[in-house]
């Protein structure tokens, strides 16, 4: 099969509906699929083989869905780049990629051409897009290419994880492990129709992006609203404007969407909103709470990862819902945890979903997959009901003087105080007990509150040796293209 098989379907029967909108530009499905069509025929022109590997560096665009389905329709496998990257970061994957072309937006083409020179060797070429530009290229282009017939277990997209140590590594996906995903996202998970409207915040350069907003849609004739960026206003404008009746996204978008409506309750009407998704990090059950009461939509919360498609395990709407659980493993998938110690062991992953390995890193892949089970690297608890709870990432786990301390727990209990608008609890080094416990802040908007307040709030809610002894105040924390925060970035004193 080939994963672009699953538009080719969805436009016969559903030709006219609206497939994907951004600003006043729309797409309908039959334009979709014609247009993938002729960028197959385009890459063809071009010398772009079947397995050959195809860059796209785009933000959230009507290109982006054009490309990546086209892409596909050649046989090719797409490499989704985040447009942010520095020209040192695009020659790392175009080397290790070994990609043979590249379209990148106009505001990093530069960057992006930097890169070629300082490839060693890759070969990519260099496709400039800015409004209107891939409507030029396929001018030339009138007949569609018909699809390239692929294995199940041939790569479809090569998704980099986000390279916490060393370089990223080049997830391979087959297009049997992706079109599952996202076939089981949209009729089990969110159990979409072409009536629903999903809004997609959500980067489409990433896999939660990728699965649970396009590709999910596209199943099931679904339209896409994009917005270029998320802005909590302007998505909650989008949801009462557009209709939206779905809503994927990350833990800090959900808490800046809560805060902008407990800052302006009736200024929107988001009554279409029947059901939401969240994954990428863990979403603070008062977060969670606190939303669902305000918006009236219960959120879903999963747990997934670039090597896994990324759905592995949701809480469903057929069964009961747990705050703070990530569920139950989707369809065909399994979960267990190895290495328990005190109820907590690390999360490993078996199943349709699970990538075929790392490009070029026998090493690596043999690492992250043995006996056909998926290392994830989260640590987690599962309860007599076997919903899973992901306690921590293997790496943030703290020991301070031989004890562990999970930083997840902490993090919710700092976003119980009502001034906390987001919180990260990261280790720092310390001369007697290995690490410390630290907690960066950034508080509500003109919330009045001191690190000596949230330190005490804490420590009258956790164990001795779990609180913070050293909490930074901060506007903002620093995160990544989806809103995740990276941890990585956050510095201290003593660190």
């Amino acid at each position: 099969m080939n994963l672009a098989d699953i538009l080719l379907r969805t436009a016969a029967e559903h030709g006219p509906r609206t497939a994907v909108e951004l600003g006043g530009s729309a797409l309908t499905y039959a334009e979709l699929d014609r247009a993938a069509g002729r960028v197959a025929a385009l890459l063809t022109g071009r010398g772009v083989n079947p397995g050959d590997r195809v860059g796209v560096m785009l933000p959230n665009s009507l290109d982006f869905p054009v490309l990546y389905y086209g892409i596909l329709r050649a046989g090719a496998v797409v490499v989704p780049m985040n447009p942010l990257l520095k020209s040192r970061e695009i020659a790392h994957y175009l080397r290790d990629s070994g990609a043979v072309l590249l379209f990148a937006h106009e505001a990093c083409a530069a960057e992006a051409a930097r890169a070629t020179d300082d490839a060693q060797g890759a070969v990519a070429t260099v496709v400039p897009l800015g409004p209107g530009t891939l409507t030029g290229l396929l001018a030339e282009h009138a007949e569609p290419a018909a699809p390239q017939p692929r294995a199940d277990d041939d790569t479809a997209v090569l998704l980099y994880t986000s390279g916490t140590t060393g370089s990223p590594k080049g997830a391979e996906l087959t297009h049997a492990n992706v079109a599952r995903n996202a076939e089981i996202c949209a009729r089990s998970l969110i159990r979409l129709t072409p009536e629903d409207v999903i809004l997609g915040s959500l980067p489409l350069f990433h896999t939660f992006g990728q699965t649970c907003a396009m590709n999910a849609a596209v199943v099931a004739g679904a339209r896409l609203t994009l917005t270029a960026r998320f802005d909590p206003a302007d998505a909650l404008r989008t949801v009462q404007d557009r209709g939206v009746t779905v809503f994927a996204g990350v833990p800090t978008m959900y808490a800046a969407l809560l805060a902008a409506r407990t800052a302006e309750p009736e200024a929107y009407d988001t009554a279409t909103l029947r059901l939401c998704l969240s994954g990428g990090a863990s979403l603070p059950v008062e977060v969670l709470l606190g939303f669902e009461k305000a918006f009236d939509a219960p959120v879903l919360e999963g747990f997934g990862m670039s090597e896994t498609s990324p759905v592995a395990s949701f809480n469903h709407l057929d069964r009961p819902r747990k705050p703070g659980s990530v569920g139950t493993p989707i369809e065909g998938v399994e979960l267990r945890l190895t290495d328990v110690r005190d109820g907590v062991g690390e999360l490993c992953v078996r199943g349709h979903n699970v990538m075929k390995g790392y490009l070029g890193r026998p090493e690596a892949t043999a690492e992250a997959l043995q006996d056909g089970w998926l290392r994830t690297g989260d640590l987690a608890r599962v309860d007599e009901d076997g919903y899973y709870y992901i306690v921590d990432r293997k790496k943030d786990l703290i020991i301070r003087g031989g004890f562990n301390v999970y930083p997840r727990e902490v993090e919710e209990v700092l976003y119980e105080h009502p001034a906390v608008a987001e919180a990260a609890v990261v280790g720092v080094p310390h001369p007697t007990l290995g690490e410390e416990v630290a907690a960066a802040v950034a508080p509500r908007p003109g919330a009045d509150v001191t690190a000596d307040e949230l330190r005490e709030f804490v420590r009258e809610r956790v164990a001795p040796y779990k609180y913070p002894r050293e909490i930074r105040l901060v506007e903002a924390l620093p995160k990544g293209a989806t809103g995740k925060i990276l941890k990585r970035e956050i510095a201290f004193g003593g660190a």
